[in-house]
């Protein structure tokens, strides 16, 4: 490639429709002509874009014949206006794509790019349809703020929440409030303070009154979504694509990752954009890996999964700034490079570590098969009595354990996102299958390999002595020497368990909980076994159910309750497996 000088013009003013000055870095080609538009929009910075470590590479893009704009979204560093998490994004994402397009160096084409919020700021602009944005690369995202940003059916995604704002976000409010005076020193030590302890702080509640952010007075958007309950249906939906995506009809490459803590929206973001647009122009793609969270490594959390699973060489073929160039080649160029053509998903299988081109998500040959928990009432703890089996039982006993919202079962791993040691990613759930108030249910260790890819659910049966209650469920890889790796896992919030309506308080009757696991793609090996961990908390992940019809946001009341956990013909808890029958050679 001949080499490209980059002018990188700093600040530049974009004014929204309400008059708001949002500022953007430009990049471009140091050469005369036309050139489309890759936008992001950040709340991280756009001085420090987060997206060029191990994600994109700006100068790449720009050498490639590419306009590159990097913009502060309102309330945030350099932009004016104050910020409101995805509230303003829509509009704002539109007069900016529409701003970018009528640059004298722009060729009226614009595509947009980004991770997490910056994912998310694209499908927020392409539900308002602006004229000029012709394809979008939305990675890690969500669809829905109650869908696993701040609630997750039901449960206070605590960590991801509190950590988010702490980390993230708090840091630039406290420049632009503190300005200038004399209190900003006393505000960062304080903000400091608060970071170094934050895994102590993920314990105080009620959470509604939490002392880190007290600092910003109870007027921010953080206090204000806790004061918003889940019902509340024009709050929420005014930042959801969820009931918008006949609005989304435009090209779209969906990244995710099986330990990232959007993997769920990411799937159903491709699954739903797939439906309204036409198929056969291959305007969707998805690819997984077995990432977390803006993290590419072939290392995550106790596990290696091969040079070949890194983003930076993805099955040895290219990194992902060069899928990103041939996505938005074709799209905004017109070049014809085989990407359209190309199996619309690709995901990597873990177990046997490799990438597997796919025609459709989930897929077409699955096998979904239930298997069911039984016991003779010991379940708890991974030496207990549990197992998993393909059949019913006649005869059964109920496990029941005590559920203490003082003691939650903690967080090891998965797809989670929030401070602290062991938070992300395959890590051995050994220690916590120690545990009394963890029912744990195994299969026999396998004959055959057994491909486990797609969705994943569980079918609970299950009452409480309590008004209300949690019940999570977590599907473990176990090696014969005894180590569990976590897949993936779910939760379930007893009054929210039919959706974003609450149900009445319970009474003691068994009731039937689906608890969505999202998904997983892994193959166990011969002589490993599949376990389900079912109890009633994971923390800090989620907040404590603390079982007296109130939630930790507004209360820090707690009581103990006794769970039961049914497994027989009348009441068949299983956990629904979607397996990869082995293809066969013709």
């Amino acid at each position: 490639m001949k080499q490209v000088e980059i002018i990188v013009k700093k600040n530049v003013p974009c004014t929204m429709r309400d008059g708001t000055v949002l500022y953007a870095d430009v990049y471009r080609p140091n050469s005369t002509g036309q050139f489309p538009v890759l936008l992001t929009r950040l709340p991280y910075s756009k001085d420090l874009p987060l997206y060029s470590h191990r994600y994109l590479d700006t100068h790449r893009l720009v050498e490639n014949g590419f306009v590159v704009i990097i913009q502060d979204v309102r309330g945030r560093f350099k932009s004016e206006g104050e910020f409101q998490p995805f509230s303003q994004e829509a509009n704002d994402g539109y007069d900016t794509v529409e701003w970018a397009a009528s640059l004298s160096y722009s060729s009226g084409k614009v595509g947009m790019f980004g991770l997490s919020y910056y994912g998310y700021t694209q499908l927020l602009a392409a539900e308002k349809k602006p004229p000029h944005l012709v394809a979008i690369f939305p990675a890690m995202t969500l669809n829905d703020q109650r869908n696993g940003t701040v609630y997750r059916n039901g449960a206070f995604a605590l960590g991801l929440f509190e950590t988010w704002t702490l980390e993230s976000i708090l840091p630039d409010l406290l420049k632009r409030k503190f300005e200038k005076s004399v209190d900003m020193t006393s505000a960062v030590r304080e903000l400091a303070d608060s970071l170094n302890n934050i895994e102590d702080w993920y314990s105080y509640a009620p959470i509604n009154d939490w002392p880190p952010l007290k600092v910003l007075e109870e007027d921010n958007f953080f206090f204000e979504h806790l004061k918003r309950p889940i019902e509340d249906e024009s709050y929420w939906q005014d930042s959801s694509i969820a009931d918008k995506y006949d609005r989304l009809q435009l090209p779209a490459y969906h990244m995710g990752g099986w330990y990232d803590c959007f993997i769920g929206p990411t799937l159903e973001n491709y699954v739903e954009m797939n439906k309204v647009n036409d198929q056969s122009s291959n305007k969707q793609k998805l690819i997984v890996g077995p990432w977390g969270h803006g993290h590419f490594s072939s290392i995550q959390g106790e596990r290696s999964f091969g040079v070949h699973a890194s983003g930076e060489w993805m099955n040895l073929e290219e990194d992902m700034t060069n899928l990103h160039i041939r996505w938005f080649d074709h799209w905004l160029k017109g070049v014809s490079n085989g990407i359209e053509k190309e199996p619309p998903v690709k995901i990597f299988v873990m177990g046997i570590n490799e990438w597997r081109n796919e025609m459709e998500w989930p897929l077409e040959r699955t096998e979904y098969t239930s298997y069911y928990l039984h016991s003779m009432g010991k379940a708890n703890t991974k030496t207990g009595d549990g197992c998993l089996r393909k059949g019913m039982q006649a005869e059964d006993t109920a496990d029941s354990y005590i559920y203490d919202p003082k003691k939650p079962v903690p967080t090891k791993g998965g797809a989670t996102l929030f401070s602290g040691p062991l938070t992300m990613g395959p890590y051995d759930q050994s220690v916590i299958e120690k545990r009394n108030d963890v029912l744990v249910y195994t299969s026999d260790p396998l004959q055959e390999a057994l491909e486990v890819t797609g969705p994943v659910k569980v079918k609970l049966f299950a009452s409480t002595d309590a008004v209300d209650t949690d019940f999570t469920a977590k599907l473990v890889d176990e090696s014969p020497d005894g180590t569990a790796i976590i897949l993936t896992e779910g939760i379930v919030n007893a009054k929210y368990r039919n959706g974003n309506q609450a149900e009445k308080e319970l009474r003691g009757e068994i009731v039937e909980y689906e608890i969505n696991l999202w998904a997983t793609s892994n193959v166990f090996l011969p002589g490993h076994r599949i376990l389900l961990e079912v109890s009633s908390s994971s923390f800090p992940q989620y907040a404590p159910n603390p079982n007296t019809g109130k939630s930790m946001i507004e209360s820090s009341e707690t009581k103990t309750a006794r769970q039961t956990i049914y497994h027989s013909q009348e009441f068949p808890s299983h956990i629904l497996l979607p397996i990869i029958p082995t293809r066969k050679n013709s």
